[in-house]
């Protein structure tokens, strides 16, 4: 049986990149090269890539990028979206709970929640960023953004979710969050690149900063920053708040 996010993604790929979530990509990257030093030497690894925005717009500005995901759908619209750009890119199906790198890349970025804090138990998503680790260089680093887990204390999640989508975009409804496990569960309600209507029920893990801060303490990482994550505006001046739904956080070995 698939679960809720294999079938999301299944011919959603140019409604996907319709979707508000998806519109910060050309500020987010200014950020990454930022903190690579705009070193277009270093291989960067884009765990979750979906239709492959990132690696695009990367690419673009002269970095070396391997995009991995785990739908079909996704990755044959990334392929065509390098290919009216005339862009060489290499996009592989993987599950980023089973990653074959090893010590191969300087920077693996997880945006928009691409993989990580999608998964249905929380070993499988250490085992996402574990893989994350083990590809990574001695000296490399970590980029990524997770559900802030001190939001949904706050906030009304469904208030937000409502104020941020449009028509044609996903909806989501009847959300609950569950203070034992930091799990929300909702209903999804989308209409795929086809015109078929799906109705998924989804479960997605919300994380404080102190247990990310654990998680990546085990895993050898030796510098850990976490922040508030705007879309599009990423920043190491955000402070990380009670108003962010995301956060971003960056990891060095």
């Amino acid at each position: 049986m698939k679960q809720w996010y294999e079938e999301l993604f299944e011919n959603y790929g140019m409604k996907y990149d319709n979707e508000c979530f998806t519109q910060g990509t050309v500020g987010e990257c200014n950020f990454i090269e930022k903190e690579i030093g705009y070193d277009k030497s270093l291989k960067i690894l884009d765990i979750g890539c979906g239709t492959g925005r990132h690696a695009i717009e990367l690419t673009k500005r002269g970095y070396t990028v391997l995009g991995v995901d785990l739908s079909d759908s996704q990755l044959e619209r990334a392929r065509e979206k390098a290919s009216m750009d005339n862009l060489q890119i290499h996009f592989q199906k993987h599950d980023a709970r089973d990653l074959p790198f090893l010590h191969e890349f300087d920077l693996v970025i997880m945006l928009c929640e691409g993989g990580f804090s999608l998964m249905e138990t929380d070993e499988m998503n250490y085992q996402i960023l574990r893989n994350a680790s083990n590809a990574l260089t001695q000296k490399g680093k970590l980029i990524f953004t997770t559900l802030n887990a001190l939001f949904p204390l706050f906030h009304s999640v469904k208030d937000f979710l409502d104020s941020n989508t449009k028509e044609g975009n996903a909806k989501c409804d009847s959300i609950s969050f569950d203070l034992m496990t930091f799990r929300e569960h909702n209903t999804v309600y989308v209409e795929d690149d086809l015109g078929n209507k799906k109705e998924l029920h989804c479960n997605e893990r919300y994380y404080t900063p102190p247990e990310i801060a654990w998680l990546l303490k085990t895993l050898d990482f030796n510098v850990i920053d976490i922040f508030g994550a705007k879309l599009g505006a990423f920043s190491r001046n955000d402070e990380l708040s009670t108003e962010d739904f995301e956060m971003l956080v960056i990891a060095e070995k």
